[in-house]
Parts: structure tokens; sequence; C-alpha cells
């Protein structure tokens, strides 16, 4: 239990996140993550890879709180 604790701790530190490991982070499906991080023009590619800004995205869903 410790060791996902710890995990999870760690992936939030992080700025940048791949779109798989960010929807294990925000607890979504990977094309609802992605579709977040398009809104929200979070998204880097570089090459292949894309990178999802999370502070871009966690600003953009503080936008929907009620």
């Amino acid at each position: 239990m410790k060791d996902e604790e710890e995990k999870v701790e760690q992936k939030a530190k992080k700025k940048f996140v791949r779109y798989k490991e960010g929807a294990e982070l925000y607890s979504m499906g990977i094309v609802k993550f992605m579709e977040l991080a398009k809104e929200a023009h979070a998204t880097y590619k570089i090459g292949n890879i894309v990178l999802v800004n999370v502070e871009i995205l966690d600003q953009y869903i503080e936008c929907f709180r009620e």
C-alpha cells in the first residue's frame, strides 16, 4: 500500500506527464484525459511524444468547480 502512495506522490510532483500516466494520476480514462488536456491547451508535442503540463491542466479543471 505504501508503494502505491509513494508512486502517486512522485507523479504529483511532476510538471509534465504522458497521457497514460496522467489518466492514472487523475483517475480517468485516457481518451477523456486527452480531451481535457487539449481543451486546456496543456499539450506539448515533441517528436512522437505528447507531454501534458499538469499545472495548466489543474488550472483548467478548477474552472469547472461548483
